[in-house]
């Protein structure tokens, strides 16, 4: 196959904005003349609409998910000494949040088919660790898919840690009916401009039901503020900024429709890829609800789909290359067969709600043609 696809694939960016016609503009504007831009009623708006959407008590608005990571775990008073437990293969941003609130990242390794943390290779990790040196267990919901809660939880109880959720890749995701993000002690969203409620820059929060820890949250991205410029203890500039809070309540009321599109294109993927012998389409564990932050397969020779992929213009990519246990800043000598095996093969084929059904039909017989 030889002719270019480029032209059906608009920038998710840019389309997502674009998708918004003037009310972005609007909300801007209202932003420019309330003449308040930190932390105004724009945020404290977005933090409550945020909230009753999740079905959760508080939302605490932040500067971008890795100082939420950062603002959580020291709100839990989780630092130096400490350890939190997260998959291996996961963004780097989140162990940069764990050392910047002075914890150490301890590695367990993924579920081969849903690439969030494997309950057996957790229980296994924790029994290394002596008494008292993990205090969380960090549950990274992939690609949009939810991690396995309910073992999880049991096992960071048994250990007498508690169960914390990064659900900055799975808004309105749903596990056992309930949204990822609320079924751990806190949780972190990121809105990043390509997440699936996405900001227009760097944009983060943290949620929990607990009032006094939320309470926490609030003093801790300000200078530890308890009261204006008197601070009660060591805190950070970490808030979210009025125009990015206005933003992002303009694209909360467009998130179920943007949801349920991203789902029915990974219907699409799913139907033609589905049986195909050198791929993998995704699994969906019983009771979970996928929202296709990424829709990523598994090829057993991953080159050999990039290369004509790329060459029609099909924007793919790999997320994510190397686990966190073997790259440098957070390098341990262990082995994590899953995730190590995971990053080989893994590729993200384009899905975001404003692509068309003709585009992933022609990526599927790109990949059709290839492996035929």
């Amino acid at each position: 196959m030889s002719r270019s696809l480029h032209h059906l694939f608009p920038p998710y960016p840019l389309a997502d904005q674009r998708s918004c016609g003037g009310e972005l503009f609007e909300a801007a504007q209202r932003v420019l003349e309330s003449g308040h831009y930190i932390l105004g009623n724009e945020t404290k708006a977005f933090e409550q609409e945020f909230a009753r959407y999740l079905g959760i008590g508080h939302v605490t608005g932040t500067a971008n998910g890795t100082d939420g990571i950062e603002l959580m775990l020291r709100a839990l008073d989780i630092r130096a000494g400490s350890a939190v437990l997260l998959p291996a293969h996961a963004p780097s941003a989140v162990a940069a949040g764990v050392r910047r609130a002075g914890a150490e990242p301890v590695f367990a390794d993924i579920d081969q088919n849903t690439f969030t943390l494997c309950p057996e290779s957790v229980a296994e990790v924790l029994k290394q660790q002596r008494p008292g040196r993990v205090r969380a267990v960090l549950a990274v919901h992939l690609y949009g898919h939810p991690a396995e809660l309910g073992a999880l939880l049991e096992l960071a109880r048994n250990h007498g840690a508690m169960l914390l959720e990064d659900a900055s890749q799975s808004h309105a995701a749903l596990w056992q009916g309930r949204m990822t993000g609320t079924l751990g002690r806190a949780s972190v969203f990121s809105f990043y401009p390509t997440k699936n409620l996405a900001a227009l820059g760097d944009a983060g929060a943290v949620a929990t039901d607990d009032a006094g820890l939320a309470e926490r949250f609030s003093r801790l991205r300000q200078y530890g503020w308890k009261e204006r410029h008197i601070s009660g203890e060591d805190g950070i500039n970490s808030r979210l900024d009025e125009l990015q809070a206005a933003m992002l309540r303009v694209k909360l009321a467009r998130l179920d429709a943007a949801t349920l599109r991203r789902r029915q294109l990974a219907a699409v993927y799913d139907a033609r890829l589905g049986g195909l012998l050198g791929i993998a389409t995704p699994v969906v564990r019983p009771g979970c609800e996928h929202v296709y932050h990424q829709y990523v397969v598994r090829c057993t020779n991953r080159d050999r789909l990039l290369t004509p992929l790329k060459a029609a213009g099909v924007p793919v990519a790999v997320h994510y290359p190397v686990p966190l246990h073997r790259q440098p800043a957070f390098a341990q000598d262990r082995h994590f067969p899953c995730s190590e095996e995971a990053v080989r093969e893994v590729l993200s084929l384009p899905l975001h709600p404003h692509l068309s059904d003709e585009a992933v039909h022609g990526v599927c017989d790109v990949i059709e043609f290839t492996l035929s």
